[in-house]
């Protein structure tokens, strides 16, 4: 899908389907049937049954899971804030073509296809600071090329970044939609030193300052204080709600990415469950603003997808045994009786 302009966008954000409950009442049942006491694997039996509600089946499977990890420069790099240049963004794409980089190696133990969209790399976005960081035009670009990077027949579905200088840009538009300045929301990334953490808050408070008229709009804060991987990464997520693919959200920068779609619908992430909590110290904060509880807390920070990788493990776990595991009528186990 293409988007023409923010409020056909708009329009879409809060057009969304729902979840199947009839395949997700059969997966409850199913559960209480298997040769276990009643919730005895925990989140296990929960990710089950958030799987049926989304594919449509009782009993889901994980043929088809993809990850696309989305690229992009930004023009707030200039600033300091970033431990690394912004060649190294171009210099990483070659390395995930290469078969070099962690998520690489995770997507493939996830038995997750991987891909990689680069997004006009040359062209770094806009310092925040003294412009949007893109026009109307350029973002919906973004958002577009991350709609249609989404397979419609997948079971399963994450997205990664790349881009130096993209944690900035996630605190900016953390704090300007739910609150807050750069002390609140900026952390250490690439790992900069203390004077690389001034410069980010500085930054981060310099960008809410200048684009403080566009708040009560989601959209064009995102256009403002974003960056095209972001802007993609939310175009990706609505695609997956609309096709009624359900979808793990890796770390900070890909929570902050899709807080448009939270704030357009209340339900706009219904189809997401968070795959982790990164040490990026604003993450924690944004999941709780959204009531997203994570599946995996390993103070990993890495970005690229690979949080939501790891959690792909779970998730074929949880199929594992809720397709296999015998029924007490199976197994001529008698059930609990009191």
């Amino acid at each position: 899908m293409i988007f023409s302009t923010l409020d056909e966008l708009r329009a879409a954000c809060r057009d969304l389907p729902a979840g199947d409950e009839a395949a997700a009442a059969e997966a409850i049942a199913r559960q209480g049937q298997l040769t276990k006491p009643p919730g005895s694997l925990g989140r296990l039996e929960d990710l089950a049954i958030w799987l049926a509600r989304w594919q449509g089946r009782a009993i889901p499977r994980l043929d088809r899971i993809g990850i696309v990890v989305f690229a992009g420069n930004h023009g707030i790099a200039a600033r300091g804030v970033s431990a690394f240049p912004i060649e190294v963004t171009a210099q990483m794409v070659a390395n995930y073509a290469a078969g070099g980089a962690a998520i690489n190696r995770l997507a493939e133990a996830a038995g997750a296809a991987l891909s990689v969209v680069s997004l006009d790399l040359d062209v770094p976005t806009a310092d925040f600071t003294r412009a949007p960081a893109m026009d109307d035009a350029a973002f919906l670009a973004a958002v577009s090329a991350g709609y249609g990077a989404v397979a419609p027949d997948l079971d399963l579905f994450a997205v990664g970044e790349m881009g130096i200088g993209n944690t900035t840009a996630a605190a900016a538009l953390c704090a300007a939609l739910l609150g807050g300045g750069g002390s609140r929301w900026v952390g250490r990334g690439t790992g900069v030193d203390d004077a690389g953490l001034v410069r980010k808050r500085e930054a981060v408070d310099a960008g809410l300052a200048r684009h403080a008229g566009r708040v009560a709009d989601p959209l064009a804060v995102a256009a403002a204080l974003g960056g095209r991987e972001l802007g993609a990464m939310l175009g990706a997520t609505l695609a997956a709600r609309r096709h009624r693919i359900p979808m793990l959200l890796d770390g900070f920068v890909a929570t902050a990415a899709v807080l448009p779609l939270a704030r357009l619908a209340a339900d706009g992430l219904a189809h997401c469950r968070a795959a982790h909590v990164s040490a990026e110290p604003g993450h924690k904060a944004v999941l709780s603003a959204l009531g997203l509880t994570p599946l995996l807390d390993l103070g990993m920070r890495l970005g690229e997808g690979t949080g939501a990788a790891t959690a792909m493990l779970l998730a074929r776990a949880a199929i594992a045994c809720h397709a296999g595991m015998a029924t007490f009528a199976e197994a001529g186990v008698a059930e609990k009786t009191v």
